[in-house]
């Protein structure tokens, strides 16, 4: 059975603390057996959430040590998130479990938390994107992208604010019990298996003062052209801009470039036709736009983690869908 530990430190969001409990609990149901056994543990077995929240003072049955034999350590929100320092035995068991090949999954700003063990240094990692830029400068060595929902790096896991903990979860039932055992479990708790887009659709961003040059159209156009060799002229003749006005005007509405958004949108199409299809990964390639099959390779895997034949092997479909 797979231990998932929930570490619950004073001041943690509730929802983030519930979640994961909700989720790998319900996909217990899903799979019709126990593969997950869900410990909130807490220091002194004792916890107060975030006030201003609902609080509530909960009492658990594990501490600290029950860290060391947990299989995923879930890492909330909590009241000491943004503190300088970490309460030193928090993070000692964090580095141990790790050692000991646990893998480690941060919510919000539980990834300050996540941060502070030195683990994700030399990772890309995401927390909620209002403190974005605040990680990236306590922790130099952390490449952080405030436009994912989650980042996995194998081991390591981070995701965005709040309700992204729903879509992390999910996707680490994903890789524990494969598509279909993830998507019963995302019906029964009415969540999409896989939100579209990224968190970059929620930062803050002025409103483009001319709504006439809204790039809605645009995007869907080089949706309908993954396979093509689209370049940024072709882009903006499009859009009808220049190229410097594309950039900016792509900045302002999706968080990042028109090829990074292309290459992204690519690499989600790949997905899909990974999971639901049984077609040759050559094809994958072409048809997504990717032409070489080592190109298609090496960015699927930069963005994934992992490579095609891996990632279908772990979330094919076994309904096959025809193409």
């Amino acid at each position: 059975m797979t231990v998932v530990a929930i570490l619950a430190l004073d001041g943690a969001v509730p929802f983030e603390l519930s979640v994961p409990g909700q989720v790998f609990g319900t996909a217990n149901e899903a799979a019709g057996r126990d593969h997950y056994e869900i410990r909130v543990c807490a220091p002194g077995r004792r916890v107060v959430t975030a006030d201003g929240l609902g609080q509530f003072r909960l009492e658990t049955g594990w501490d600290l040590d029950t860290l060391a034999e947990a299989d995923t350590v879930v890492i909330p929100a909590h009241g000491g998130s943004l503190d300088a320092s970490h309460p030193a035995p928090v993070l000692d068991a964090l580095c141990a479990a790790a050692e000991r090949g646990a893998r480690l999954a941060s919510v919000c700003v539980g990834a300050f938390t996540l941060a502070a063990t030195g683990l994700l240094d030399g990772h890309r990692a995401t927390t909620h994107w209002r403190y974005a830029d605040e990680l990236a400068r306590r922790h130099p060595a952390v490449e952080v992208d405030p436009s994912s929902l989650y980042i996995d790096n194998g081991p390591l896991i981070t995701a965005a604010g709040v309700a992204a903990a729903l879509d992390l979860c999910l996707h680490l039932v994903r890789r524990d019990l494969g598509a279909a055992e993830a998507a019963a479990t995302a019906r029964l708790i009415v969540m999409p298996l896989q939100r579209d887009g990224g968190q970059s659709q929620y930062i803050q961003h002025p409103d483009p003062a001319d709504r006439s040059t809204t790039l809605q159209p645009t995007l869907r156009w080089m949706e309908s052209r993954l396979r093509e060799n689209l370049t940024l002229d072709d882009i903006a003749r499009h859009a009808a801009m220049s190229i410097r006005s594309l950039n900016r005007h792509f900045r302002a509405q999706t968080g990042t470039t028109p090829l990074q958004w292309l290459l992204r949108t690519r690499v989600l199409r790949a997905q899909q036709l990974l999971e639901t299809t049984g077609i040759p990964v050559e094809r994958v390639a072409t048809e997504t736009g990717f032409g070489a099959p080592s190109t298609f390779r090496q960015h699927f895997t930069r963005h994934t983690g992992v490579s095609p034949q891996a990632y279908r092997a772990a979330f094919r479909s076994p309904v096959r869908v025809s193409c």
